[in-house]
């Protein structure tokens, strides 16, 4: 069995229901900007329950544009204001080189990918970057209540950064 099957055994197993009646916007008006990394359990980080907090997750928790346009949607449709950009120790992308990347995609496939993995070398400098592009989007409503953090994977803690 493939683990999207056993994926889905799992859900029906849970019996998890009731998410319906959460309403859309999240209860606690915040965004959270994240990494997809697998250890990273948000909710259970920030003591979060479902519909409480926006989770935008990618590959480094790095602010691209994609994370921009979901805040703008976040904050103007569904009423969130604050933000947190959360990275992390140990993350893969640190290190990572986009034109090593890039090349050995097109190595492989033929094609060269327009997108940027957005690897990065200094984890601290990346959070005080991903906050300063969003406090300069036009896009956002609320741009004076984001702050950046790095989580130390080693405690489980948040140390602010920005």
């Amino acid at each position: 069995m493939s683990e999207i099957d056993q994926a889905v055994e799992r859900n029906r197993a849970a019996g998890v229901s009731g998410l319906g009646e959460i309403p859309p916007p999240p209860r606690r008006k915040l965004a959270v900007v994240t990494c997809m990394d697998a250890r990273i359990d948000v909710h259970r980080l920030l003591g979060l329950e479902p519909g409480d907090a926006h989770v935008i997750r990618n590959a480094g928790g790095v602010v691209t544009d994609d994370v921009i346009r979901s805040v703008a949607v976040s904050q103007r449709k569904l009423g969130t204001r604050e933000v947190m950009v959360v990275q992390h120790t140990g993350c893969g992308m640190i290190g990572l080189s986009d034109d090593e990347f890039r090349s050995e995609l097109e190595r492989e496939t033929g094609v060269r990918p327009a997108w940027s993995a957005e690897g990065f070398s200094d984890l601290e400098q990346e959070v005080r970057q991903g906050v300063e592009r969003l406090r300069r989007s036009p896009f956002l409503l609320h741009r004076d209540a984001i702050a950046g953090f790095v989580l130390e994977l080693e405690s489980g803690l948040l140390r602010r950064v920005v």
